[in-house]
């Protein structure tokens, strides 16, 4: 028998999930997303727009193709490079530039506004940049190497840039074309092909064997290193091993695994205590566990796994960051034919301390990203980005692409509220929205799949979520001012009731923002609605 209005909550939870049936997804995972671009997951619940970017600079860095180093030195100092063209050597003769330096990687800073020269690689054809900070006398420093050359030291301290070559005090020329490098235990360590070189104790150019230098061959070649819980780990394409000790007395290494590696290094990141990468089955959580010495490997992108195929297949070249503040993991595939609208990339946010299921996804469209870099600089965590444009972004600023609006989406899994054999008539929704100001909103309600299995269900048109921002409160609650009546006292809404005519027996919520209007956060729902006769 039809019953009366009743009342179905919905706390926006669980962030995208693609390993689901659509039915089992919409009755055992209410409140999570279906497809979820451009919001990440709030720490504090919900789901929230992302912010936008803006060029750091309005001048590129000089030079041809991709960006392929960005270093942040601090909130106003950021160190990048890309490779010396013909208009670079004309533009900057007074810097040294010759003829004969086409190719080779050039190296600037700028504070926002121009770039200054600080230094070339030796060699030419130079790839992304990989970079470890370090201070072993009172200095901060920064090694870079670029798969080429040899590396390269960069000293705060004065703001100087200096390689090294085959003729420095030291030297093992084997350095040259070093492709990662990592400080551990106060030591400089460098891979190359399937060889792990470290330097002497509390130096990254000494290779002295007498002084404590050495090296550790593997059976396959290095893919990435990471410092990690007071060990060094080493990733090849089918392996992962550990190397612990102090110095070339006691350095041993030890596998972890001999079944799964990690393909590309560039994944490579430490989110929330654990490491996440890119392995040949998904991405994968590198976790430390109670028992000393042991480790988890869960594939963390299991919830999302048809999206992660689709996103993984077909590209090689990625590219990732981590905002620390919160707690997130941000990996793009790059490509540099694809235009920034259509570039893609996932988020996973960390919501608990140990564990792939204490992680949820969404995705990102409209950030091409290349090479990247973030750190905290005092209070504040920067974000900046680069790719085949020449510009530097700095992300995490704004309610724009650098200007183009931002298209978030999210919809709800089709969530059967009990039944789904029996029609349900839909009346209302509410809304529960945290703004930061305006909101203009696409709002559907979806029946049934939207599958053309059900010719008589109609779909409701789109309906309109619309505020403004209330003014700022300088004189308390309530107070007007003037005869335009201007209420300083009014707070931004964050309640929506939303009148809808529909029914279904499977039912789908769809928020779009197409604007560059301020972020929201989607905190909840409820839906007003009447159960009909069984059929």
């Amino acid at each position: 028998m039809a019953t009366q209005w009743q009342t179905f909550p919905i706390e926006f939870k669980g962030g995208l999930i693609s390993n689901m049936s659509l039915l089992q997804q919409g009755s055992n995972a209410i409140g999570s997303a279906q497809t979820l671009k451009n919001f990440e997951v709030n720490k504090e619940g919900g789901y929230t727009k992302i912010l936008g970017y803006d060029k750091f600079s309005t001048t590129v860095v000089p030079g041809e193709d991709e960006v392929l180093c960005v270093k942040i030195i601090n909130a106003d100092l950021v160190l990048a490079s890309r490779k010396i063209d013909a208009a670079t050597v004309t533009a900057r003769a007074a810097d040294g530039l010759v003829t004969g330096d086409l190719g080779k990687t050039a190296y600037y800073t700028s504070t926002g506004t121009t770039w200054t020269f600080k230094g070339k690689s030796g060699q030419t054809n130079g790839l992304k940049a990989k970079f470890a900070e370090f201070n072993f006398d009172g200095d901060d420093k920064i090694v870079i190497v670029d798969g080429t050359s040899y590396p390269a030291i960069y000293n705060t301290n004065g703001n100087t840039l200096t390689f090294l070559t085959s003729s420095s005090a030291n030297i093992n020329t084997d350095l040259q074309g070093a492709e990662r490098v990592a400080i551990f235990k106060n030591t400089g360590f460098y891979s190359k092909g399937n060889t792990l070189y470290f330097a002497a104790p509390y130096t990254v150019d000494n290779f002295s064997v007498a002084l404590g230098a050495g090296n550790i061959s593997l059976a396959h070649d290095i893919t990435g290193i990471a410092v990690f819980r007071d060990q060094l780990i080493v990733f090849t394409s089918d392996t992962i091993s550990r190397l612990t000790g102090t110095s070339s007395a006691d350095f041993q290494l030890s596998p972890i695994t001999e079944k799964i590696g990690c393909i590309n290094g560039d994944t490579i990141q430490e989110v929330g205590g654990d490491i996440m990468y890119l392995s040949p089955d998904g991405i994968r959580q590198l976790s430390a566990t109670d028992r000393i010495g042991d480790f988890a490997l869960d594939v963390a992108s299991d919830k999302i796994k048809e999206t992660a195929n689709d996103f993984l297949n077909g590209n090689s070249n990625f590219c990732s960051y981590i905002i620390r503040g919160k707690s997130q993991y941000r990996l793009f595939a790059y490509r540099s034919s694809r235009r920034a609208s259509s570039s893609e990339g996932l988020i996973a946010v960390k919501l608990a301390t140990q564990g792939s299921a204490g992680i949820e996804w969404s995705t990102v469209t409209g950030m091409k990203v290349n090479v990247a870099d973030s750190v905290y600089s005092g209070d504040d965590e920067f974000v900046m980005f680069a790719n085949n444009d020449g510009y530097i972004y700095e992300s995490e600023k704004g309610s724009s692409f650098d200007g183009t609006t931002i298209d978030a989406i999210f919809q709800s899994a089709f969530m059967p509220i009990n039944d789904p054999n029996v029609r349900k008539t839909l009346y209302k929704a509410v809304w529960f929205i945290d703004p930061l100001g305006t909101l203009n909103l696409d709002f559907n309600v979806k029946f049934d799949f939207e599958s053309n299995a059900y010719k008589n269900v109609l779909q409701p048109n789109t309906v309109p979520i619309v505020t403004t921002s209330g003014s700022v409160a300088f004189f308390g609650s309530g107070f007007t001012f003037g005869s335009t009546g201007t209420n300083f006292g009014s707070n931004i809404e964050k309640i929506y009731p939303v009148n809808v005519i529909g029914s279904g027996k499977t039912i789908s919520l769809r928020i779009q923002d197409l604007s560059s209007n301020p972020s929201f956060t989607l905190d909840s729902a409820m839906l007003e609605y009447k159960t009909n006769d069984r059929q």
